[in-house]
């Protein structure tokens, strides 16, 4: 089995001249052709975490229909140890993958998740780039640059993709935190019946997407979020969706515009990242438009996605993650109230600044990606 040719590195030194405000926080690894142990950890990692969608539920019908197999009324001292071990096994797998102590954030922090090994296959397989592209601020005195690894902000990372590589990988690996500093993921409430995924997602101090929860989160020190405004619905939009060209890149964000209500309520900036490739990483077969309705009615994607070989395994895309300058709230303006003319005209407002800003740095770095052929469409 050879693996995939490494991905080269997207920015060369001498395009800082053509483009000045640009500024690479981050180059691939320099050995990025995987190893036959990275190759299997980035195998097995992917059957185990991403596959736990469908092996979980199967392994406990499996011991559920051994359990039932079991007769009720059996006096054989075999079957009732039998029906107690299964009880047992049965009831500790709910627990666990509902509920479970090992879910908290603290066990993440003491397992040091964000330093394993693990992480630098994954990001030699994806060849990790993270470029800035925001114009330094020197325009008054006292007025200082917006520090995007401490201050306080709202990290919109578009697009979602089928599974949500983008915001994961941005904020899961050691080499993401050092460029772009520490943030809490935002993630849709169905996640918390997902397993494996959901441990993963508390280890790294995830908030679900409740408006309550969000709030909390931007009021509590070092008040920093990462979300995808698109949500589960971006995962059923672009190709091979009906209307949509294969060199079309989809985004939700015309009627997407809580995240903005949120950062100017809390007077926080919104910083736009576009990961080129993301939505490369796994393909979905498109479904009837039935289901979609439903997804998106009862926030839960009912969506069938592959990867290499048929399975929950990634192909092997390039991700380029392009930070463009932060929309800045209106000073002052949520004191009237979010009912307010003044409100809405300021959300309005940035909203029309953070689409402008993703189709800048989108049309701007897609020649770097080699997509000169890409258009993004925002639905």
């Amino acid at each position: 089995m050879t693996p995939p040719p490494p991905p080269s590195s997207l920015y060369p030194l001498h395009s800082t001249k053509t483009h000045p405000n640009l500024k690479v926080l981050t180059s691939p690894l320099p050995n990025t052709i995987l190893s036959k142990r990275d190759h299997a950890a980035i195998i097995l990692s992917s059957l185990t975490v991403v596959g736990a969608i469908v092996w979980v539920p199967l392994a406990f019908t499996l011991a559920y229909r051994k359990y039932r197999s079991i007769p009720k009324d059996s006096t054989d001292p075999s079957d009732i140890r039998k029906r107690r071990l299964y009880r047992v096994l049965l009831g500790s797998m709910l627990l666990i993958g509902i509920w479970g102590p090992h879910r908290k954030e603290g066990v993440g922090k003491w397992l040091q998740l964000k330093r394993w090994r693990l992480w630098k296959a994954w990001t030699r397989f994806v060849a990790l780039e993270v470029v800035s592209d925001i114009t330094p601020q020197r325009s008054s005195p006292g007025k200082r640059e917006f520090d995007m690894k401490k201050d306080p902000a709202i990290f919109a990372i578009v697009p979602h993709g089928v599974f949500p590589f983008a915001i994961g990988f941005s904020s899961l690996p050691q080499l993401a935190v050092d460029v772009l500093g520490f943030y809490r993921p935002v993630v849709a409430s169905a996640t918390r019946f997902l397993p494996m995924v959901n441990t993963i997602i508390r280890w790294l101090g995830g908030v679900d997407a409740s408006p309550t929860a969000v709030s909390q989160a931007l009021t509590t020190p070092p008040s920093r979020i990462g979300i995808s405004p698109g949500g589960i619905a971006e995962m059923f939009e672009g190709y091979p969706k009906p209307g949509r060209h294969p060199n079309e890149e989809c985004t939700i964000l015309s009627n997407r515009k809580g995240f903005l209500k949120m950062a100017l309520r809390h007077q926080i900036p919104v910083v736009p990242i576009y990961c080129f490739g993301s939505s490369k990483l796994m393909k979905r077969l498109q479904m009837p438009a039935v289901v979609e309705r439903v997804s998106n009615l009862v926030r839960v994607s009912v969506c069938l996605f592959f990867g290499r070989w048929g399975l929950p395994i990634p192909f092997r895309s390039r991700l380029l993650y392009v930070v463009g300058e932060p929309i800045m709230p209106p000073a002052g303006v949520g004191l009237g109230g979010e009912d307010s003319a003044e409100f809405r005209e300021g959300v309005n407002a940035m909203h029309a600044k953070f689409c402008k800003e993703l189709t800048r740095i989108f049309d701007q770095h897609k020649h770097a990606y080699g997509w000169d052929h890409k258009t993004l469409r925002i639905v």
